[in-house]
């Protein structure tokens, strides 16, 4: 037996490399869907939640033009 240890070729050290940013971008893959969803768990909740205090609240005054009845137009108008 051979106490002597044989060098890793290129062409292992390729696979393993290769193999590993493999493993890395799927837990990328994984992390980054996970916080979609969580952050959609969020965005269904905002309905409910209270405005930021940088936006202001649009004035609740008298309504603009929806209550006056709309003039017809066309021939048959009179």
């Amino acid at each position: 037996m051979s106490t002597a240890k044989r060098q890793q070729t290129m062409a292992k050290r390729n696979r393993e490399r290769a193999v590993e940013e493999k493993r890395t971008l799927k837990r990328l893959r994984k992390q980054a869907a996970r916080s979609e969803r969580a952050a959609g768990e969020l965005r269904e909740l905002d309905p409910y939640a209270e405005p930021p205090a940088s936006v202001e609240p649009e004035p609740e005054g008298e309504p603009e033009a929806e209550d006056e009845p709309q003039a017809k137009a066309g021939p048959d108008a009179a």
